[in-house]
């Protein structure tokens, strides 16, 4: 079983570096680590007395590492998960922060088990998770991953700005489902075909 620390670093290989993309509404990004986030920890690396993307720029990736692990992981307290579970639920936290859990949360309520839906990790998501994984021990974590991914095309559905994410230029998948397919098992994979089909309401 890989450590928080590995499944971290694999989250950053994903994120990659430094971004600034006016069509995302996290703003400046490096390693996955936003610049409200920078703010809300009062990380002025440049010392001029504010954060902006400058600081953004120089965050390095041992920072970013014990951000995602302390605010993403331990934070949320996704290790009371199924460990089957907590690498996706870790990397779509950084992407989409409580909306992680509450996908987490319906997907339980399709599966018969009594939770609220409040993107908080209880006892009650905890238990429920746990049952869950017992119930469908080869399916629970790729069900999630195909949550996840129905998630990112319902979003770029309802927001255009974000379907460059979803689709890339010549209409292949974009960066949002290959991260869901990332976690999941290839045989759940959508072919380019059905991928295609999917966004083909798109303009």
């Amino acid at each position: 079983m890989r450590s928080v620390t590995e499944i971290a670093d694999a989250i950053i290989a994903r994120e990659g570096g430094y971004v600034n993309d006016p069509d995302d509404p996290g703003g400046a990004t490096n390693f996955g680590v936003t610049i409200h986030t920078m703010r809300g920890l009062g990380m002025d690396l440049t010392g001029d007395g504010k954060v902006t993307p400058k600081d953004v720029r120089r965050l390095s990736r041992e920072q970013a590492r014990d951000i995602l692990v302390t605010r993403y992981f331990h934070a949320p307290r996704i290790a009371r998960l199924p460990v089957e579970i907590q690498a996706q639920v870790f990397d779509m936290y950084v992407n989409a922060g409580r909306g992680a859990v509450r996908i987490l949360q319906r997907l339980l309520g399709n599966m018969g088990h009594a939770v609220t839906v409040d993107g908080v990790i209880g006892a009650q998501t905890a238990l429920a998770s746990q049952k869950a994984q017992a119930q469908a021990p080869d399916y629970f974590a790729d069900a999630y991953a195909i949550e996840r991914r129905n998630f990112y095309y319902r979003l770029a559905d309802k927001r255009p700005a974000s379907r460059k994410y979803a689709r890339r230029n010549d209409g292949g998948k974009g960066g949002w489902i290959l991260r869901a397919e990332a976690l999941m098992s290839e045989k759940y994979h959508l072919s380019d075909a059905q991928h295609r089909e999917r966004v083909a309401a798109w303009a």
